[in-house]
Parts: C-alpha cells; sequence; structure tokens
C-alpha cells in the first residue's frame, strides 16, 4: 500500500485517512445497464445440494482455482474475524476445515463431493420479498476485462493518457468525525486552506493533470480509455506486442453517470440502441460532442499497473472467467461459492439456462441488492459479445461454510 505524505494544511480540520490507496474494486457496470434500488435485508433459508438447479451437471474444472483464491486471501486473516460486513456470521475461523480440503484435493479427486461436505446451500432472497418456496428473482449483468491498444510514450497515435492515482489528491474517514458516518469517505484536495472535492472528469479531460499528473499509458482511443474507466481493468497492448495489465486503484470521488442512459434521454440513441458498439458508432459519427458527452459522467478512474495473474478483484485476488461473481458485500460474505442459476446473455426468463457454481470475489459500484450479481466473463471480444447483452433474471445459493452454516439458528441472517 503506498501512502503520501501527511497534509499540514489539513491537520486539525481533517483526520485523513493517511491518503491511503483504495483496495481494488471493480468499477460500476456497463453505461447501457441502470443501478438497481437498495433493498433493506437478506432472507435465507437453508436447502440441499439437490434442490439447486443443475447442481450434478456443472463442470467443476475451473472452480478449484477460484476457491483456492478465495482461501488465500482469507487464510491469513485473525481466525475470530468477521468475514465481510453482512448480517451473515461468516468468521476466518469457518474457513479453515473448508480450506485444507480444497488445498488437498487432488485432479483425480472429486470436487463436488468435497464441497457437499465442507459447505451448506441456502436460497436467499430481499428481506420482506421472497417467500421460502419462490426465493426472489434478481438481476445479472456481465463484465469483461476490457483490450485496449496503447503506448508507454504519447505520439500523434496515442493521445488519450491513462492516470495513476495524482499526488494531491486525499481521502477523509468521516467515521473519525461522526460513528454515524462510519464507513463513509469523501475524496477531495487541497486549495488553499480549504478541503474541495477532487476535480470532475470532464476538468480532467480539459487537461488540468496534463502537467501534474503521471500517465502510465496512452491510448489510441478514447472511447476505448472510458470503458476501461467503466470496467476497473484492463489489458493494454503494446505497439511491440507486449501485453501490461492496469487496475482500479482509485477513483476522484464523484457519482457515476451513464452516457449511454444521456443518449437515450435526449433521443438520439434508444434504449436497445445504447451498448458499447452504439454508444461508438455515435461518438465517432460526432467526434467533436465526444468531450461534453464523457463529462456527462463526472467520477474518473485512476489506475495502477498490475504484474503476474489479473484482473484483481475487490476480495484481492485474480478473477478467474466464468467462475468469479461480483455481489453486493453488505448482504454477501466475500469469497463463498455461489450456485447461479439464470439464462444465458441476451435471453429472457425461460431461456437457455445458465446454471453453474461461481465465487464471490469482487464489488461493483452498481451492484446493489441481496440477490445482484455481476458475470466476469474474461477478456477480448468474446468476454465483451457477452457482457454487453447480459441482462438477466434469475436466482443465487449462497453456499456457507458448515461452521457458518451451524450458527444460523433462524432463517433469517
Amino acid at each position: 500500500m503506498r501512502l503520501c505524505g501527511p497534509s499540514l494544511l489539513l491537520a486539525g480540520l481533517l483526520v485523513l485517512s493517511g491518503c491511503e490507496e483504495q483496495p481494488p474494486e471493480k468499477a460500476e457496470e456497463p453505461a447501457e445497464t441502470q443501478q438497481e434500488a437498495t433493498p433493506a435485508g437478506i432472507l435465507v433459508t437453508k436447502v440441499s445440494f439437490a434442490e439447486l438447479p443443475g447442481w450434478a451437471a456443472d463442470d467443476l474444472a475451473m472452480v478449484g482455482q477460484a476457491l483456492r483464491r478465495s482461501c488465500d486471501a482469507l487464510s491469513g486473516k485473525p481466525i475470530d474475524s468477521a468475514v465481510g460486513t453482512t448480517d451473515i456470521p461468516v468468521i476466518a475461523g469457518d474457513w479453515k476445515t473448508p480450506c485444507a480440503a480444497i488445498r488437498a484435493i487432488g485432479p483425480d479427486d472429486d470436487l463436488r463431493a468435497m464441497i457437499e461436505d465442507s459447505f451448506t446451500p441456502f436460497t436467499a432472497a430481499a428481506a420482506g420479498e421472497g417467500t421460502d418456496e419462490t426465493p426472489e428473482t434478481g438481476l445479472f449483468t456481465g463484465y469483461f476485462e476490457a483490450e485496449v491498444r496503447g503506448a508507454r510514450t504519447p505520439d500523434e497515435t496515442f493521445k488519450t493518457p491513462l492516470y495513476a492515482k495524482p499526488a494531491d489528491m486525499l481521502s477523509a474517514d468521516l467515521g473519525a468525525f461522526d460513528p454515524a458516518l462510519k464507513g463513509k469517505r469523501i475524496v477531495g484536495r487541497a486549495e488553499g486552506t480549504r478541503f474541495v472535492p477532487y476535480r470532475t472528469r470532464g476538468e480532467i479531460d480539459a487537461g488540468v493533470l496534463a502537467e501534474a499528473g503521471e500517465a502510465l499509458f496512452w491510448l489510441d482511443d478514447p472511447v476505448d480509455a472510458f470503458l476501461l474507466h467503466v470496467q476497473g481493468s484492463g489489458r493494454v497492448i503494446l505497439p511491440d506486442g507486449e501485453v501490461a495489465r492496469v487496475g482500479f486503484a482509485a477513483h476522484n470521488g464523484h457519482g457515476y453517470k451513464s452516457i449511454g442512459r444521456a443518449l437515450i434521454d435526449r433521443g438520439v440513441l434508444k434504449p436497445h440502441e445504447a451498448s458499447w458498439s452504439g454508444i461508438r458508432g455515435w461518438v465517432e459519427a460526432n467526434p467533436e460532442e465526444a468531450a461534453d458527452l464523457f463529462a456527462v459522467n463526472p467520477r474518473f478512474i485512476f489506475f495502477r499497473e498490475i504484474t503476474g495473474d489479473g484482473p484483481i478483484g475487490s476480495l484481492g485476488v485474480a478473477l478467474t472467467p466464468e467462475r468469479s461473481l461480483a455481489v453486493d458485500n453488505r448482504f454477501v460474505p466475500p469469497g463463498i461459492p455461489i450456485w447461479l442459476d439464470t439464462v444465458m446473455p441476451g435471453e429472457t426468463e425461460g431461456g437457455t439456462p445458465l446454471r453453474r457454481l461461481m465465487v464471490a470475489q469482487d464489488t461493483g459500484g452498481a451492484i446493489k441488492g441481496a440477490v445482484r450479481g455481476d458475470f466476469f466473463w474474461g477478456y477480448g471480444a468474446p468476454a465483451l459479445a457477452q457482457a454487453g447483452k447480459m441482462r438477466s433474471p434469475g436466482r443465487y445459493f449462497l453456499l456457507l461454510p458448515n461452521d457458518a452454516a451451524e450458527r444460523l439458528s433462524t432463517p433469517e441472517a
């Protein structure tokens, strides 16, 4: 974790959070997807593995890797420390037995049997909205690791900067001033003797960081740069063919607004046209209006270069394509397996089933609700094709470590 120097200017005015980099997280979902309402709580009910639709048919080959990564993230925590901030009582010690089994399993061992022995499934519904017999139907969207073309130095082709976290950006923990604000943070900068909001996307795109900001890479397409901001991570293909990976480092503290929604509201695109390809087509046809469109979304993402596997989710581990799921950690304990029951991207209820074991390893700014998920499809054009059209109704089942399941004395968590 990189720390910046103390701010004498704000001493006595704000208790700064050490100017720490925020932990990696998934950025907001694609522009065409609207943010969902947040329910008040979650209702869980114990079921059997036989009640999971399609459980016996899933090929679990890639799930072992994802589960081992969850164990890597959780095993270093004190055994009595809470895993996440949900009302479902999971502590790090609950993972001791499942992780020992996960790490010991060999290529010829029965992973399905091990999971059935180590975890207990529960239905999940928004409190007050589902029933024991019919769990609430939720929404599942998709995301991917963007792939863009870039260079480490600018030229006539590569003109759009991809910035690292600026040195003048500060973060304040409001809970240090009022316990009622615990968990609330604000992002800003020093301006004379005042602490003011950090610069917006429009200001940054207009060049306010041109001299002070550190550009990690320069991209050849501003639409690709915007898409990378929305996805929060990506692969940068350099001119010599080298592939560099970037991930979320911080954001400027401003809220997210959809440019796809803005184009719909202006009447220039219809809802079904507000996909990435539709947005790109409009920008290419109206290049003089691109900057104003991008400025509709004041949130700006700053990046860090990542070495090794990636992208990195909010759990702090590399995501596994088609097995990692971004969830709302206010309801779902991070790291747990989740049985997903939805339909393939672009299909409606009753369409081709998409049923598989996922692992809760990421979060997202627009992933809000007790039954809400974002399916990580991987990287490149095939992943974009799936993620871009996924807005699928469905449900999921939470697989809790047995020790945690035993502590649930009632159906409500």
